[in-house]
């Protein structure tokens, strides 16, 4: 990252150390010496003063100097000559010919033009002057006491310049370590300070695409600290937000295709129902004309007249009734009343109530189920589902007309199996046979009075109990058959 914040803070600090060491070496090498002369001059005048007070007292003349004087003088690195009007010599180091030429010089005005002059009074002056004898440079302060005595005060430079070259050179090391630790302290704070905001600079990356499992987890209680738990709820709510719009955009397109379901299957249903009635109501149109017509006086061809009328409307009217049902299931319409009830008392109630229509037809019909099997749901409407098997099972029996109900446990499950001897299903039927209307033998089916409802009874009744349901050929019949929870 070119411009990361880490960089700019790391750049922005170490410039700020760099800059402070420079500038405190060069205050150490242009301001040093003049703060120490312009220190030297205050201790110049100090021992002036204590020359007049020994003066004016006579210490001077003691055998041994004052005890005052020569501290300072000590501790200033000050070397002083004090010569009175008699030529006596009063002076604290032992080789007295340097300060007395030096003084010399100075009263006959010929050490004053190489020197350079710092402070002047008509009592003394202070000047900075090279020594030619040992090559240094000095301060000094010369003149004359109270009481008429000419004096001169000496002290090197060559110490305080040492002294800067010695504190330079301390800068210089000190600076270095100053600007390393710097670098480490300020790169270890920028990243803890910048390894937050990248953490909050990918989780905002990761929210703008929709990730909201991405979470702040660097913490803290500081302001970043806040941020983060801020942005961790507003992640959250972002989450809940994005879910509602979605399931409500899901039940959008959910209402948008049930109504264009609802609409192909009105369509649907419409043609159907139209095509369905188109031939017991053209049946029953023609024969009411010939009753009317009076084709024939024989009464029992006008009995044969009205038998076929009232059939046909008979179809009608179980047509209706078996449509009124599906469209109740499909809908959700109807109520589903889950109970626990008896499935072998159920399945052997259906069979006796077609008992008279299997004699009839000389159908045998096997169920050998004796023990109670009780299963959860609809009873009502199980038993239309037992009904439309074993119905369809009557009118597509064939050879040995045998039909055989079992019960058979499979797990926590019951599965009811309707068996009809007889022709297979084509496999291009097998597959539309749960839909409305769909007849794979029509003319059989016509001739019965079925009309391709029943087995979509069947196929809403399961779905809407979330069970399976389906049918199997075999070599010598058909075997259709549904599931139900036992526990």
């Amino acid at each position: 990252m070119r411009h990361s914040v880490k960089r700019q803070m790391i750049t922005v600090f170490l410039g700020l150390i760099v800059s402070l060491v420079a500038t405190l070496f060069v205050i150490n090498v242009r301001f040093l010496e003049p703060y120490y002369i312009g220190n030297k001059k205050t201790q110049f005048i100090e021992i002036y003063s204590v020359l007049n007070q020994a003066v004016a007292s006579g210490a001077l003349r003691n055998t041994e100097l004052s005890v005052e004087l020569l501290y300072l003088s000590e501790k200033s690195n000050i070397s002083f000559l004090v010569q009175d009007s008699s030529g006596v010599i009063y002076t604290n180091v032992h080789d007295q010919e340097q300060l007395r030429n030096q003084l010399k010089g100075y009263r006959l005005n010929q050490a004053q033009k190489t020197g350079k002059v710092l402070d002047s009074t008509d009592d003394y002056q202070i000047t900075q002057s090279w020594s030619p004898w040992n090559q240094t440079d000095y301060v000094e302060m010369w003149g004359s006491l109270d009481d008429g005595s000419q004096f001169l005060l000496r002290s090197p430079l060559e110490s305080i310049k040492e002294s800067a070259k010695i504190s330079n050179r301390f800068l210089l090391s000190i600076g270095s370590v100053l600007i390393l630790v710097g670098i480490l302290s300020v790169w270890y704070f920028s990243k803890r300070l910048t390894d937050p905001i990248l953490e909050l600079a990918l989780l905002s990356e990761r929210m703008a695409d929709l990730d909201f499992e991405a979470k702040y987890t660097s913490g803290g209680s500081d302001e970043i600290g806040e941020l983060g738990a801020n942005f961790n709820r507003m992640s959250e709510k972002l989450e809940s937000t994005v879910s509602e719009l979605k399931s409500a955009n899901n039940r959008l397109k959910e209402d948008i295709e049930q109504k264009e379901q609802l609409e192909r299957m009105r369509n649907e249903f419409l043609g159907n129902v139209s095509h369905e009635l188109k031939t017991p109501l053209a049946l029953i149109q023609g024969y009411a004309e010939g009753l009317k017509e009076g084709v024939s006086d024989d009464p029992e061809s006008r009995e044969f007249y009205c038998d076929v009328i009232i059939d046909e409307a008979a179809k009608m009217n179980q047509m209706v009734k078996n449509l009124l049902t599906l469209n109740q299931l499909e809908f959700g319409d109807e109520d589903i009343v889950f109970e626990r009830f008896n499935l072998t008392e159920l399945v052997k109630g259906v069979l006796q109530s077609m008992e008279i229509l299997a004699e009839q037809e000389g159908i045998r019909v096997i169920c050998q189920q004796a023990e109670n099997v009780y299963v959860w749901a609809d009873e009502f409407k199980v038993e239309q589902v037992v009904r439309n098997y074993v119905s369809n099972a009557f009118h597509h029996v064939d050879k040995e007309k045998v039909v055989e109900v079992k019960i058979q446990m499979k797990e926590s499950k019951a599965r009811v199996t309707v068996f009809n001897t007889g022709m297979p299903i084509a496999d291009e039927d097998i597959r539309h046979i749960w839909e409305k209307f769909y007849k794979a033998d029509k003319a059989h089916t016509r001739e019965y009075g079925g009309n391709g409802i029943g087995l979509s009874i069947v196929k809403a009744i399961m779905e809407s109990f979330h069970q399976k349901y389906g049918v199997n050929n075999y070599d010598n019949g058909v075997e259709f058959w549904f599931e139900l929870d036992v526990q």
